[in-house]
């Protein structure tokens, strides 16, 4: 099963300043002049890096199994670290591109098709903070099988109920090896967002072109209606894999085979949240990949991931709640460091509260139990309200005030007209012939549709065993 890299510019917990206690190499290490904050290699080892804040350098050793990568400055696997350091070399000249986004014009950007401000943090319809209903997006990403399923029912376990009394509700960014399919309508079936990561989850797909976007993104929504009855329509969502868009081609894809919102880009760890915005603009924040579009996409929603952390960055900080480094932590530090985390966007400017997972927080069980501890703190809260990301840009696009919530119909729990029918109890259990570039394997589907003739996959949605069959036509054509 692919293992999830947790990708390491979070700042292990256990942080000691060099000033010169002990003798060695650690003491003598500098921090560059030109910058002083940052994450630098040890010139000893790999496995080891400094964090220079202000001018002072505190060494952080990677966690286990895991190596410093100087380039993108986190921890990652042995075969991909570029151990340093790397010497810097100024960048070649080049034209500057053309048909670039422009900076938020709020004079001309208005609700419902465009929302933008200076920074990202001012609240849509200038609401005051304690009149804006608080939204947490809980998210989870990758394949849903018998590895989670568990677990997520037991956040969404009906019993925590949003103050209109309807039950809370999350998004699930798909991937599709090894997931289970009747698992995934029934999730659907229940009022839950089903939205794309990709079919593969390959590695350096940000930087692939036009027709490999299509096959993973729109491939991916093609296997969900086919094998958990999810309408395509009902798909309007993606995240790229690793958090890495795909530069201005994955937005173009977007645009033009229908999907409302991307939720791929992290955004650094910053005083005050950032809230969803749309791509007619340039972004308002730096962009931690440095892969993000570069040119306007008009009415295309971006949901970042604001990073997750705690005065004095304790447990490091994070896009995905699982990078943090928590796991030393009993259940009451966990809750308490969501506490102070979730606080900073309830006291402030309420921007969309987004707890992104992976697999790997519920393997943990201090975490989880930290977690469910949280949800039912947070649940007793009169204005606080789990969405679906759709649910969240609905209300953004005319905005209400939070004692006007209870009546809202978007956030309603009475619609059923374009949820899929529950699941079959009995699924077909499939074992299938997956063929990759230099192998053949098996594996396993269930569904309540019928088998397919072979494991769906890129070019084969359908898994009709005809390689490079499936031929999308964006839907503005």
């Amino acid at each position: 099963m692919r293992v999830l890299v947790i990708s390491t510019f979070v700042i292990f917990s256990v942080c000691t300043k060099v000033n010169g206690q002990g003798k060695g190499k650690e003491e003598e290490f500098q921090c560059p002049s030109a910058t002083g904050t940052g994450n630098f290699a040890d010139p000893v080892t790999c496995r080891r890096f400094y964090q220079c804040v202000d001018g002072y350098p505190y060494q952080n050793r990677c966690p286990s199994g895991l190596y410093f990568d100087d380039i993108s400055k986190f921890c990652t696997f042995k075969n991909e670290a570029r151990c340093g350091p790397v010497p810097s070399t100024p960048a070649p000249a080049t034209e500057p591109p053309t048909e670039l986004a422009e900076k938020c014009n709020t004079a001309e950007c208005q609700l419902p098709y465009c929302f933008c401000s200076k920074d990202g943090t001012l609240i849509p319809g200038d609401l005051q903070p304690e009149k804006t209903p608080q939204m947490v997006l809980l998210t989870f990403d990758g394949a849903v099988n018998l590895n989670n399923y568990d677990h997520y029912k037991k956040v969404l376990n009906g019993k925590r109920k949003n103050p209109n009394g309807c039950n809370i509700k999350g998004t699930f960014f798909i991937s599709h090896e090894y997931s289970n399919y009747q698992m995934i309508q029934r999730l659907a079936s229940e009022g839950n967002e089903i939205a794309t990561e990709t079919i593969s989850l390959q590695s350096g797909l940000q930087d692939k072109g036009y027709e490999e976007w299509v096959g993973e993104m729109v491939g991916m929504r093609e296997i969900l209606k086919h094998f958990a009855n999810v309408s395509k329509s009902e798909v309007v969502g993606m995240r790229a894999p690793f958090l890495k868009p795909g530069r201005n081609t994955q937005y173009k894809v977007m645009e033009e085979f229908g999907y409302i919102y991307d939720s791929s880009v992290g955004v650094p760890a910053l005083p005050i949240p950032v809230w969803p915005y749309t791509l007619d603009y340039k972004i308002p924040h730096e962009c931690k990949s440095g892969t993000c579009p570069t040119k306007s996409f008009p009415g295309i929603w971006e949901v970042p991931l604001n990073a997750h952390y705690v005065e004095g960055f304790e447990g490091g900080h994070c896009p995905y709640l699982d990078q943090c480094v928590l796991h030393n932590h009993d259940p009451e530090d966990v809750f308490e460091w969501l506490q102070e985390d979730f606080l900073r966007y309830y006291d402030q400017n309420r921007a969309p509260y987004m707890m992104a997972f992976h697999t790997n927080w519920f393997s943990i069980k201090e975490l989880e139990k930290g977690l469910h501890k949280f949800l039912d703190w947070v649940t007793t809260l009169d204005d606080v309200w789990f969405v679906t990301t759709t649910q969240a840009l609905t209300w953004m696009t005319d905005p209400k005030e939070a004692n006007q919530m209870n009546n809202y119909e978007p956030w309603s729990c009475s619609k059923k007209d374009n949820l899929p029918p529950s699941p079959c109890n009995v699924p077909n259990k499939c074992a299938l012939s997956l063929k990759k570039e230099n192998f053949t394997d098996t594996r396993y589907l269930e569904t309540c549709s019928e088998c397919p003739n072979q494991y769906p996959w890129l070019g084969d949605a359908s898994g009709s065993g005809i390689p490079n069959k499936d031929n999308y036509v964006p839907d503005n054509v």
